[in-house]
């Protein structure tokens, strides 16, 4: 198939563009920049911004299917900016969907769509998880409102789905560890709380898979269409392990400090003044949402996305952070 995937030069759109063109579809990629990654994998680029409608309407021009992985990430920044590429973006792809007959679309949207707080999961499916409410961050608002659009879309015409990775890490990420390890090695990485809150976490081609599993049984009237689906390793284990497991395999040096809740919320919400009124540049270095993420348990029941997807993660934990080890050397 003739398959557009947005975003196909970030982490995890990297992935899905390899496995796709090892599964013989012809991928085409709508970015903001150029990635000679992509050009060596034979993918088609399309530069272009998700808030441009006729820009992301050419891009899925002779598309049959669509991963819809390009988001506005982050903890800080403007409403708009977010409303925009996450909000305003999906909007423009299901256009384009219907615009060219496109009769798939599986969607990248994020467990923060059901925040709450403090409030902590465990062993949650999307089904007995509520949308948050209140939420304190852009991203998790806008990335709500996206899914939401995604899922009242589906229907005889075009199938979607949408899928919530918890946590992506591996080889190749450009975000999540190196922030980790930079802050580790200047020693200003802290444990909200003890650490001991469990949470999930997705290696990076078991969050691959789950999209194409999603994409093979995506169909008009399949089980998995219209609902969301939770993806995680399906090894739920303590902050602590998995942060200090992560550094152990990047060389950096393990992190025993830690912040307690009500102090790390005061310095958050601090933070978000001086960035806002001021204002500062980049991202500020802890916020309230942030403080709440890192001190929950979050983990949650994969059965739903075996019996829709038959999605079963092949890598462990451990064999992932073996791989990163590798990878790292």
């Amino acid at each position: 198939m003739n398959v557009l995937v947005t975003g196909g030069g970030g982490f995890l759109g990297q992935a899905l563009c390899r496995g796709l063109v090892a599964r013989g579809h012809a991928v085409v990629s709508f970015n903001r920049g150029h990635y000679p990654a992509l050009e060596a994998l034979g993918v088609r680029q399309v530069r272009g911004d998700l808030a441009d409608r006729d820009a992301v309407l050419a891009a899925a021009q002779g598309c049959e299917a669509v991963f819809h992985n390009a988001a506005k990430a982050g903890a800080w920044g403007s409403y708009a900016s977010y409303h925009r590429a996450n909000v305003l973006g999906t909007e423009h792809v299901i256009a384009a969907c219907r615009a060219h007959g496109i009769g798939k679309l599986v969607y990248t949207s994020s467990p923060s769509v059901t925040h709450r707080a403090t409030h902590p999961v465990a062993g949650g499916t999307a089904e007995s998880v509520p949308y948050g409410t209140h939420l304190k961050a852009p991203y998790a608002t806008t990335k709500l409102l996206a899914e939401q659009a995604v899922l009242a879309a589906n229907d005889a015409a075009l199938a979607t789905v949408a899928l919530r990775p918890r946590l992506i890490w591996g080889p190749g990420d450009n975000q999540l560890l190196p922030r980790l390890v930079a802050r580790a090695r200047a020693g200003r990485l802290r444990f909200v709380g003890d650490g001991s809150n469990v949470v999930d976490t997705t290696y990076i081609d078991n969050a691959a898979q789950a999209h194409f599993d999603a994409f093979d049984r995506l169909a008009p009237g399949a089980a998995c269409a219209g609902r969301a689906y939770f993806i995680s390793n399906g090894e739920p284990k303590p902050m602590r392990e998995i942060v200090n497991g992560l550094l152990a395999a990047a060389g950096a040096p393990a992190v025993t400090g830690t912040l307690p809740f009500g102090v790390a919320y005061a310095i958050g919400a601090a933070c978000e003044a001086a960035w806002t009124l001021l204002p500062l540049r980049g991202e500020p270095p802890l916020t309230r949402f942030l403080a709440e993420q890192l001190s929950t348990t979050h983990w949650y029941d994969m059965a739903p996305a075996q019996r829709d997807l038959g999605y079963v993660p092949q890598v462990t934990i451990a064999e992932g952070l073996a791989r990163l080890a590798a990878a790292c050397a």
